[in-house]
């Protein structure tokens, strides 16, 4: 009976060998698993990221052209806020900001002239229509000069254009 004893208990102390084999086996698969998968979110992050500042950087290009056209008064301030806005509303910032308090100018003048019709749009209404709204937007225009005038002062300093492009000529 010893004898049978001892086998049962050689039998046994292989089984929990073998499945501590087993699960130390698993619980190193895991721990590759989990290095992996850290290490491919860390790229996905960086690539993000990457991108993100490349938009970011061609975003920050065109506002600045945008603004500086409109400090210059080569562009109207109603199509320059129209545009500018959209473009900022695109752009990720690295904190939340109100852009409705930070650029009160661009914003007032967008949301003048946002359900404003444009190019062949306008063809749908009379002269005396078109008139009536042109006559609204100029009048915005200048009510707002000057306040735009400062967001782009503000939109010059804080959104720098990509190298190369700080040499557009506007004509």
């Amino acid at each position: 009976m010893s004898t049978l004893w001892v086998i049962a208990l050689i039998i046994g102390a292989l089984i929990v060998a073998g499945l501590a084999f087993y699960a130390g086996k698993l619980l190193w698969q895991l721990k590759v698993q989990k290095e992996t998968i850290a290490k491919l979110k860390a790229e996905q992050a960086d690539k993000l990221e990457k991108s993100r500042q490349e938009r970011n950087g061609k975003l920050a290009d065109s506002i600045n052209l945008i603004a500086k056209a409109m400090k210059q008064k080569q562009c109207e301030y109603s199509e320059g806020c129209l545009r500018v806005w959209v473009l900022i509303s695109q752009y990720s910032f690295d904190e939340e900001i109100s852009l409705e308090t930070t650029y009160p100018g661009v914003f007032e003048m967008y949301d003048e002239v946002k359900e404003m019709p444009t190019h062949d749009a306008r063809k749908k209404y009379s002269k005396k229509e078109i008139f009536k709204m042109d006559t609204k937007r100029w009048r915005a225009e200048e009510r707002l000069e000057a306040q735009i005038l400062q967001d782009c002062d503000k939109l010059l300093n804080e959104f720098k254009a990509l190298p190369g492009s700080e040499n557009v000529v506007f004509q």
